[in-house]
């Protein structure tokens, strides 16, 4: 079974940059696109970036141009470099494969909060 375990988030004010990482453990080759999602309480979550084994990348309207994903195979890691960040972007965020069936078990997250 694939194991996810997210971090990197914290408390900043809007304007300020955040880096996350996603450490990926156990049955790994079972993990193609990855992506990163984030949920606000009381609402469905949201995938808000994709990355393919290739690299390709794909993003969400609401963060084009302020987040990158990226992914080292080697260590089988997952980053979300998150700038310019608002109120908006406050929520729980998580990662996981993308299509993978079935799903591996969500992890515990890493929260986001975005305020002054």
């Amino acid at each position: 079974q694939v194991q996810l375990v997210e971090s990197g988030g914290g408390l900043v004010q809007p304007g300020e940059s955040l880096r996350l990482s996603c450490t990926t453990t156990g049955n790994i080759d079972r993990l193609g696109t990855m992506g990163w999602y984030r949920q606000v309480t009381g609402k469905q979550r949201e995938l808000v970036a994709t990355i393919s084994r290739g690299g390709s990348t794909n993003y969400a309207d609401s963060v084009k141009g302020r987040f990158i994903i990226s992914r080292d195979r080697a260590k089988n890691m997952v980053y979300l470099q998150m700038n310019s960040l608002k109120p908006e972007d406050t929520a729980v965020y998580f990662c996981n494969g993308v299509y993978t069936d079935p799903r591996p078990p969500w992890g515990q997250g890493t929260q986001v909060t975005v305020s002054s």
